[in-house]
């Protein structure tokens, strides 16, 4: 292309013919990749830092944490794409129909060929990005019922353990903790020190109530804050800790700023209080309330009991009155001593009763201990185990008077026994088939067989010679 422009154009056209015989010019073929990647870079290193204005549209929130939209306005729309790392910081929630101001640069989505704007921040025009996630927030927790009467709960009559959740460096800790020494100086205190303002305090906030209100015996959580600007007091219009209000088991103030302040959490707290000092006069009121209905009730329960006797006086002077009842004072006296003797009479006789009863029940007891089969048991235990004992060494003695007598007869024994004599030497002479011994040498004669017993062994003997 660059060759046919470079020409002059007074120069006239080559013959046909000629150009058929030279060859073709030369073409540059780019793929698509290719002129996307030129036309990314072109667009990228123009528009690396714009502010676009527009409607969106189409937004969607994926589980990644990205979000992707279509900025718009009456004559053309852009894709926008904001990453999660940037939708960290956002303090509203990007929706169909909120007019927004962007900042961010142009980029080219490859797969698709679409040019895009990734964001890197995002505004609400006309309105505050904090008073929009407020009115997002508030919209969102009404719908739900969060914000109903009816839901809340009454604070405890008689509080003795109350939960303090502040900062320990702030005022409204000081101011709490005055008033509550000065009307109520018994009362318990539970402090759980968090951050209340700044990048993170909403999730130290919901940390810390969460942690209070498992201390036994707290009755009520005060969550409380000095004054500050709309970004000091975002932490208590999280989301967060308005769920974490609502889920406490015990009841909660909300004392987060001055009167003019409101945030979300004073919405779904059981009671608002507009300032610290003015949570803990709460806190005690329903004390003081108690007291004062107390009072009220004695008032009206001594004025009711003097009407009563007043009446009772009244009712009896007139029946005093009557002839029928002249002298019932003197009755109803001597009734009253003839009551007294009979019931001493009565507590008499009762004591003497009492007193049989009870020597009786002793006898019985004694009677049916003597006679108890765990005692009876034990004692014959005890008479068999003597009994065992003495049946025991009675045989040891048997034992042992019989072994001496057979070691006696055993040594007699040993004595008589001809082994003996023939283990000292001697030796018995039978005659041949050994049925009788031979004591006299004339019993034999020369020539006859004999056997010889000895200590160990016997002999086979013919007798040559007999004297």
């Amino acid at each position: 292309m660059s060759d046919l422009f470079s020409q002059p154009f007074e120069e006239e056209p080559p013959d046909e013919s000629a150009a058929v015989l030279k060859p073709a010019a030369r073409r540059r073929i780019l793929t698509v990749s290719q002129i996307t990647a030129a036309i990314r870079s072109a667009i990228e290193s123009q528009f690396c830092d714009v502010w676009i204005e527009g409607e969106i549209s189409n937004c969607r929130v994926w589980h990644t944490g990205h979000i992707y939209f279509t900025l718009k306005d009456e004559a053309a729309q852009i894709r926008a794409v904001m990453f999660r790392a940037a939708s960290h910081y956002l303090r509203f929630k990007p929706e169909d129909g909120l007019h927004v101001i962007a900042r961010g640069r142009l980029g080219v989505y490859d797969a698709k060929g679409e040019y895009q704007i990734v964001c890197e921040h995002l505004e609400p025009k006309g309105v505050g990005a904090l008073q929009l996630a407020f009115e997002q927030i508030k919209k969102k927790l009404k719908a739900e019922g969060l914000f109903e009467q009816a839901r809340k709960r009454e604070l405890p009559a008689l509080p003795r353990k109350i939960g303090i959740v502040t900062s320990l460096d702030g005022a409204a800790l000081r101011d709490i903790i005055q008033v509550l020494r000065r009307r109520h100086p018994n009362l318990h205190l539970v402090i759980r020190p968090t951050r209340v303002q700044g990048e993170g305090a909403a999730g130290d906030i919901v940390r810390s109530l969460r942690a209070i209100t498992k201390v036994a015996g707290v009755d009520v959580v005060i969550v409380a804050r000095g004054g500050g600007s709309a970004e000091d007091l975002q932490p208590f219009n999280e989301e967060v800790l308005a769920r974490a209000i609502v889920a406490s088991p015990k009841p909660v103030i909300s004392a987060v700023g001055h009167e003019v302040d409101f945030t979300i959490a004073d919405f779904v707290a059981d009671v608002r209080a507009p300032t610290p000092s003015a949570a803990a006069e709460i806190v005690v009121a329903a004390k003081d309330e108690f007291c004062r209905r107390i009072d009220a009730l004695k008032m009206r329960l001594d004025a009711a009991v003097r009407a009563q006797v007043q009446r009772r006086r009244h009712r009896l002077h007139v029946l005093s009155s009557h002839r029928g009842l002249a002298g019932w004072r003197a009755t109803v006296a001597t009734s009253g001593r003839h009551l007294s003797d009979l019931t001493h009479r009565l507590r008499t006789a009762a004591t003497v009763q009492i007193a049989r009863k009870q020597q009786r029940y002793r006898t019985l007891r004694l009677a049916l201990e003597s006679r108890d089969v765990r005692r009876r048991l034990a004692a014959i235990r005890g008479r068999v185990g003597a009994a065992d004992n003495r049946l025991r060494s009675a045989a040891l003695r048997h034992r042992d008077r019989a072994d001496a007598r057979f070691r006696v007869l055993a040594g007699r024994l040993e004595t008589l026994s001809p082994l003996a004599v023939l283990a000292r030497g001697y030796a018995v002479c039978w005659n041949a088939d050994r049925t009788a011994a031979i004591r006299r040498a004339s019993a034999v004669g020369r020539g006859d067989m004999v056997r010889v017993t000895l200590h160990e062994g016997e002999l086979e003997c013919e007798v040559r010679k007999a004297e």
